[in-house]
């Protein structure tokens, strides 16, 4: 007996890119809050350590990395899976930015510069 395995169809690129689009904006928001929060920090009175520095440029680069990781996963994939693939990257964002805010307001003092 043969058995033939059938191939999973790819999604429409025209689908992938409109969700790649659409959760690349909830994506890119993040990052423009990263940015914006180390621009406000940097630009205070005290200014950033190391330390400080380190963490706020890493919290504007988790989401690009976190969304390309997410594009590397799911473009073979169906749409539904693309999107909870997506949505669940976006989760992981949301929890590391609050991750970063609670450290700075807990112990903001050790971000700042002296």
């Amino acid at each position: 007996m043969t058995t033939d395995t059938i191939a999973p169809r790819a999604m429409p690129t025209w689908l992938a890119a409109t969700i790649a689009g659409g959760f690349g904006l909830f994506y890119a928001y993040a990052v423009w809050n990263a940015l914006a929060f180390l621009i406000a920090q940097a630009g205070g009175t005290l200014g950033l350590n190391g330390l400080g520095w380190t963490l706020l440029v890493f919290a504007a680069l988790f989401p690009i990395l976190v969304f390309a990781g997410a594009l590397a996963l799911g473009l073979r994939r169906s749409a539904g899976q693309f999107s909870l693939l997506l949505l669940a990257g976006l989760g992981l964002v949301a929890v590391f930015w609050l991750n970063v805010l609670a450290y700075s307001v807990a112990g903001g003092a050790s971000l700042l510069g002296s």
